[in-house]
């Protein structure tokens, strides 16, 4: 999964940075969440943010793609402030784990091929790149036999997968993933973590938020552990590495009433 336009020449794999947090913060009802945290994550890198749940490093993850608004601090992704930031094909992003087929009747291929859309357009019908592309994630996670099945029919696990797929069908550059691979069976994190591990390898460049690492500890190349709304740690994963990326650890994510709408405050 290689075919990835090249925006001003710029060529993956370069260091350059494609994630710039300034000083962000972040605050609900005057309740701060994030506290001033600064974050730079360079072409390339695996960038893991750990911390417990409350700490503020699902809110560091959605700031960074705008769905949550900055009280003070500003964003820039491939050096484009958010605001102006147009460029979403370069970008993938897979949300805590959610029924990907939201009630509708889709098969497993139409869930992924929605990956494509922001490539391609809504208007444009899908051609033979887009079901190469198609085929070509669902191989990456494992699901190529499932691709007829209706998505309702999966398991939890295989669920998450198929929206993994769809984030890797747009073929990005940039891979942002919510607790990915929380809650589900070890063979989705085996197969999960085998699709990363061809993503990174490809140059690929990820940003995710986990509660445990388990088999995606041997692609980190960085960790930050969020506490409180504050960056504490910023370098190689902590060892001992802690409850929130102990592999035995089994993290169910809490919902609560403070939520805004689709966000999980965290």
């Amino acid at each position: 999964m290689s075919e990835h336009p090249r925006v001003g020449g710029e060529q993956r794999g370069q260091s350059r940075t494609v994630i710039n947090v300034d000083r962000a913060i972040v605050a609900y009802d005057e309740r701060p969440i994030l506290r001033g945290v600064s974050l730079k994550v360079t072409a390339g890198e695996v960038v893991a943010v750990l911390g417990a749940n409350g700490s503020g490093k699902s809110t560091l993850i959605r700031a960074v793609l705008g769905l949550v608004p900055l009280s003070r601090g500003s964003v820039e992704l491939f050096g484009t402030p958010l605001r102006r930031f147009r460029q979403w094909a370069r970008l993938g992003y897979v949300p805590q784990r959610l029924g990907a087929g939201g009630g509708v009747p889709a098969t497993v291929a139409e869930v992924v091929g929605s990956g494509r859309l922001a490539r391609r357009g809504f208007l444009r019908p899908p051609g033979a790149a887009d079901r190469t592309a198609v085929a070509s994630a669902l191989r990456a996670v494992g699901l190529a036999d499932r691709a007829g099945d209706p998505v309702a029919t999966l398991s939890g696990g295989q669920q998450q997968r198929t929206l993994i797929a769809r984030a890797l069908a747009g073929q990005p550059e940039l891979l942002i993933l919510d607790e990915p691979t929380a809650g589900v069976d070890a063979a989705s994190q085996e197969a999960f973590a085998g699709a990363l591990r061809h993503f990174v390898a490809d140059g690929g460049t990820v940003l995710l938020v986990a509660h445990e690492l388990g088999p995606l500890a041997p692609l980190i190349s960085r960790a930050v552990v969020v506490a409180q709304g504050e960056i504490v740690h910023n370098g190689a994963v902590p060892e001992p590495a802690g409850h929130h990326a102990g592999a035995g650890h089994d993290h169910v994510h809490p919902h609560g009433p403070e939520e805004l709408p689709g966000l999980c405050i965290e």
